[in-house]
């Protein structure tokens, strides 16, 4: 994710670039930090690179999450996470060829927490598929009142063979490795990175260090 403390860098056009000689296959941005014009153009140059576009809603505000939702629709984004109402985005993006994960629990606040239990987790997962959703996407290490992995884990038994995201706070390969020991399917990295979180090096040596994490805990 092309994001620090849960906003699109500035120079996210520019970082880009820089983090070219990866191909990676998935990056991603949030609907807040630059305007819609830059995230048009980065949603743009990302899927030219043959990834995967990914936009996280952290906006909390109902309006603002469907003019985010409206907007990743309009501008193509592959893969649209975040946010609580499943039924009212769903019906936003109607058309579209976006999949969806929406957060389950009860995030708040920016960065954003969450609130909720395993059992509410296993119950708004189950939610999500009934709407339509392609899985969701689960904010388990910013968890306030449980176990991060236990989310996880009944986050995976509530969704079957749908897909898990993990987002937010996943610093180090250590976590790495116990969300694919719990079940995730795959995990966002944006601060983590920046701060330098998974090795010594710059940008693109901290990305290498996660993606091989990634790759050695499959």
């Amino acid at each position: 994710m092309l994001t620090r403390e849960d906003r699109t860098v500035p120079e996210c056009l520019a970082l880009l670039d820089l983090i070219a000689p990866l191909q990676l296959g998935h990056i991603g941005f949030k609907d807040i930090g630059v305007d819609a014009d830059t995230l048009r153009r980065l949603n743009r140059r990302i899927k030219d690179a043959g990834a995967l576009s990914y936009m996280e809603i952290v906006s909390e505000n109902p309006d603002d999450c469907l003019r985010a939702a409206r907007l990743a629709a309009d501008i193509g984004v592959d893969r649209l996470l975040g946010g609580t109402d499943p039924e009212a985005v769903l019906a936003a993006t109607a058309g579209s060829a976006l999949e969806y994960y929406p957060f389950p629990g009860r995030p708040y606040g920016h960065p954003t927490r969450l609130g909720g239990t395993p059992e509410l987790i296993a119950e708004h997962c189950r939610r999500f598929l009934a709407a339509g959703c392609h899985g969701a996407d689960l904010l388990a290490y910013r968890a306030t009142e449980a176990d991060p992995l236990a989310l996880v884990q009944a986050a995976r038994q509530a969704l079957g063979q749908a897909r898990l995201i993990v987002a937010g706070s996943v610093d180090s390969v250590e976590r790495i490795r116990a969300l694919a020991k719990a079940g995730a399917d795959a995990l966002t990295v944006g601060s983590a990175a920046f701060e330098g979180s998974f090795s010594a090096g710059d940008l693109l040596q901290q990305l290498q260090a996660a993606r091989a994490a990634c790759n050695e805990a499959r």
